[in-house]
């Protein structure tokens, strides 16, 4: 499941995922949430948050997120990927090189850090 997180600059899409997330939860949240940010602002930011109720993406999800990543390749300022799951920050180091924004990975108890870093410039 995706939940969008408050508390964060208009550019920014925010979410956080907990159990499965499935092709439906990108249709519901994600997906809406990156075309309204993309209809306001040339460029966007990504806080993704991934906690210890994070189990897995199925392949609907997986293929999606890949699709919007892609397809709006340029307007991709900044991410940051909050997780301690070891095989995403794995993938996150060594796909990053495709973004040609910037992308930082933090552990879940610098979630506070990765929020202040994905927003410091998201007005300017």
């Amino acid at each position: 499941m995706l939940k969008l997180l408050e508390g964060f600059p208009d550019d920014v899409i925010a979410v956080t995922a907990r159990g499965r997330v499935t092709g439906a939860d990108y249709d519901k949240v994600m997906i809406p949430a990156v075309e309204r940010a993309l209809r306001g602002h040339d460029k966007v930011r990504c806080y993704y948050e991934l906690g210890r109720e994070f189990e897995a993406f199925d392949l609907k999800s997986a293929w999606k997120d890949f699709v919007i990543g892609v397809e709006h390749l340029p307007r991709w300022e900044r991410m940051a990927v909050v997780t301690d799951v070891e095989w995403i920050r794995y993938a996150m180091r060594a796909f990053g090189f495709v973004m040609p924004g910037e992308l930082r990975v933090f552990a879940t108890g610098q979630a506070s850090e990765a929020r202040d870093w994905i927003a410091e410039t998201a007005a300017a």
